[in-house]
């Protein structure tokens, strides 16, 4: 009787755990980049600084939202719309709108009724139906090779769509630059048919851009071994500054023929990160295949989110599709990447003032939001913990993390940690 009492009378925590289905799940990892930025806020130093999100940040470091932006959500209130579902395969006019940006208005598959496109939760739900789709239908080799290295969420999404995951050669830590010999090289040897991954511009983590002259020689490589291009462009006009120069790997691209699937995130170059707006879209043959791809789209994505958000869709579209509000984000966008630019040359030219005998010009030849500093795991460790500034541990930082107030202590952190 006394044993039976005892036993009951456990506390009810040590039972439920005893008996919970989950009781054994493992804990995952921490997010990488999610941990620099914990790590920011428990610290208390009055210079610290935060290199490590990748959102664009005002000259003073705060979050930045695109007047034009503004405009267009004003008038999109003002007009008490409903907020019904939208189709499957998302907004019509955002959807025309946004592949008329990534093609071009004169884009012969586009004038042609060629491209089956929907839109996505983001880039990163543009990926996944891509994923998905192509894990699903494409009739060929089931292997998708990324760049070395790529977005570090590129591999999770198509492992968990179903695809085998390789990598190609890109970066080369000596140069701090393109491995173009590499990357020609690595693509060749892949298989006929394979899946290859570009970034369309501003690469990320790495900054590094292939020039147009190497993109057209890739495609020639790519053209040569059948292979099938996925093109993930999360940066048009956040890269130069310009949307035609920032979509030209994909222009060429498709004037050779190629029919690539191509997936965008409107998050940094219109500032809509948090209203998840993006689009994918596939190169076909003729009208008829597009109504088919199109088709099988609509069967992806309507039992992983049936729709997609419309909020963020009207605002795009709004400034899409209004010439006077186009004209006004394409000039901030711009300014946006102006002031990237001009902090990378900032640093760069402080550095030399402090008498480093490292070059640096990798900084200012890079381009767009991230930029690789070329150190090691330990010096990154030296300028968290010695100097309270906060970067991936591959040497990554978001340059839209740099001000005028905070590049001085940052160009004499790298100096003191690297010389």
């Amino acid at each position: 009787m006394i044993a039976r009492v005892s036993r009951s009378l456990r506390p009810l925590s040590t039972t439920r755990a005893a008996l919970s289905t989950w009781a054994k799940t493992p804990a995952g990892p921490p997010d990488p980049i999610l941990g620099v930025t914990e790590a920011f806020k428990r610290d208390t130093d009055s210079r610290k600084i935060n290199l490590g999100v990748g959102a664009y940040r005002d000259g003073d470091g705060r979050p930045y939202v695109l007047p034009s932006v503004r405009a267009a959500e004003e008038r999109i209130v003002g007009e008490k719309l409903d907020k019904e579902y939208l189709p499957i395969t998302g907004l019509p006019s955002f959807v025309k709108n946004a592949a008329r940006l990534a093609y071009g208005a004169d884009s012969k598959p586009l004038v042609e009724g060629r491209i089956a496109a929907a839109q996505s939760i983001s880039g990163t739900g543009a990926l996944r139906v891509a994923g998905e789709f192509i894990a699903r239908l494409y009739p060929h080799n089931k292997t998708i090779y990324l760049p070395t290295p790529s977005w570090g969420n590129h591999t999770p999404i198509f492992r968990n769509a179903g695809l085998e995951v390789k990598q190609y050669s890109y970066y080369d830590k000596n140069t701090v630059g393109l491995d173009f010999e590499g990357m020609v090289r690595d693509i060749q040897a892949a298989p006929e048919k394979s899946i290859i991954l570009f970034h369309a511009c501003a690469h990320n983590p790495t900054g590094v851009d292939p020039t147009q002259e190497q993109w057209r020689k890739l495609s020639e490589v790519v053209k040569e071994k059948e292979h099938q291009v996925l093109f993930d462009m999360a940066y048009q006009g956040f890269a130069s500054g310009d949307t035609d120069r920032d979509a030209f790997a994909v222009r060429h691209f498709v004037a050779e023929g190629h029919g690539i699937v191509l997936c965008q995130s409107f998050a940094k170059n219109m500032g809509l990160y948090g209203e998840r707006t993006g689009l994918v879209s596939f190169v076909t043959a003729d009208p008829d295949e597009r109504a088919r791809v199109e088709s099988q789209l609509k069967l992806t994505i309507r039992p992983i989110y049936s729709n997609p958000p419309l909020h963020g869709a009207r605002i795009a579209d709004t400034i899409l599709g209004d010439a006077q509000l186009n004209a006004q984000w394409l000039s901030e966008v711009k300014g946006m990447a102006d002031r990237i630019n001009g902090m990378r040359s900032t640093l760069r030219s402080r550095l030399a003032d402090l008498g480093s005998k490292q070059s640096w010009e990798h900084i200012t030849n890079q381009i767009g939001m991230f930029a690789y500093l070329g150190i090691s795991p330990e010096q990154v460790s030296s300028l968290v913990n010695e100097h309270h500034v906060y970067l991936t541990r591959d040497g990554r930082i978001s340059v839209a993390g740099i001000t005028e107030h905070n590049v001085q202590h940052l160009a004499e952190s790298i100096y003191k940690v690297v010389g």
